[in-house]
């Protein structure tokens, strides 16, 4: 009821104002279960991919945007479940992934949509970067659900860091053929296989985005940008 109150209070101007173009919708189940795996470029990735889809789609968010107190806390919780977000506590790293893998088992054994960043964090710089290969390939190979690669293009550009207000111009979303990982289905714990099938869907992300790939964490990549921009402000004084 409030996911589809907040579609129309949200998608529908978001879609007017933004004017999104879609590749590929048809490849979106109409009904049953499917993991939505996309490349990650800005917070507005959350909202044009949903904006587009008839269906209610999913994602994982942090805890405490449900839980800070306050009248704005309170909104802020009532807006982000509005959206279908669901809270993961991500005090300590493993604990982190752990919820997320059962939130997301969660969403596919309820017959829905489950949308998820295999990069694990936005790019810092535009690039598609190494996946994660804990929650995705383990999702997947649980439920045996398909995987359906998904590319944003041009949403960094709409909101760059540091800006307050966003530029208005068409942003894009492919969605590619869904991936079928049945053959794997019950080895979700070997490492090996998690690599794999995470490698083979961020190939089609890559292909569907035309980014180009690093093949390094973004995590470490941020790290690298911040320690570089240290050394020069340190150089500079």
């Amino acid at each position: 009821m409030l996911y589809g109150v907040m579609k129309v209070a949200i998608g529908q101007p978001l879609r007017a104002a933004f004017r999104p173009w879609v590749e590929g919708l048809e490849h979106i189940p109409r009904q049953g279960p499917a993991i939505l795996a996309s490349n990650h470029l800005s917070f507005s990735d959350s909202f044009f991919l949903p904006a587009v889809l008839d269906r209610k789609v999913t994602f994982i968010a942090k805890a405490e945007y449900f839980t800070t107190p306050g009248i704005k806390g309170k909104l802020t919780a009532a807006f982000f479940k509005g959206v279908g977000q669901l809270p993961v506590d991500r005090s300590g790293a493993r604990g982190a992934g752990e919820a997320a893998i059962s939130s997301g088992i969660k969403v596919i054994e309820s017959g829905e949509l489950f949308g998820i960043y295999p990069e694990g964090t936005r790019s810092p710089d535009g690039r598609l970067y190494r996946g994660k290969p804990g929650g995705l390939a383990r999702i997947a190979l649980a439920t045996g659900a398909p995987v359906i690669p998904v590319a944003m293009i041009d949403t960094e550009k709409i909101q760059p860091p540091g800006k307050v207000m966003p530029k208005l111009m068409r942003p894009g979303i492919r969605i590619g053929k869904p991936l079928d990982f049945s053959r794997y289905m019950g080895m979700e714990h070997d490492r090996f296989i998690l690599r794999s099938v995470t490698d083979e869907v961020m190939y089609e992300i890559m292909k569907l985005s035309g980014q180009e790939y690093v093949d390094i964490y973004a995590t470490a990549a941020k790290r690298q940008i911040a320690e570089a921009a240290k050394k020069q402000q340190q150089s500079e004084a």
